[in-house]
């Protein structure tokens, strides 16, 4: 009885998923998705290139800035 019900379950769900696999296939227009996904992954390593010497300069700005107020530097 359990194995009728898990069948009737899972036999709809894995054609409707081989289905819609094989429309994702024959589609056109996720091109533009995969564009985004690419423009994105080239803003994250310019961030990644810049923001890493950028920490530097801003943290020594910060310091001399705390410095000029009187307290103590964070090193």
């Amino acid at each position: 009885m359990l194995l009728d019900t898990v069948l009737k379950v899972y036999v709809p769900t894995q054609a409707f998923c081989v289905y819609q696999t094989r429309q994702l296939i024959k589609r056109r227009d996720g091109a533009s998705g995969i564009e985004y996904a690419l423009i994105a992954a080239m803003v994250a390593v310019v961030l990644a290139l810049f923001v890493t010497p950028l920490s530097g300069v801003v943290k020594s700005t910060f310091n001399n800035l705390v410095k000029g107020l009187g307290g103590t530097a964070v090193t």
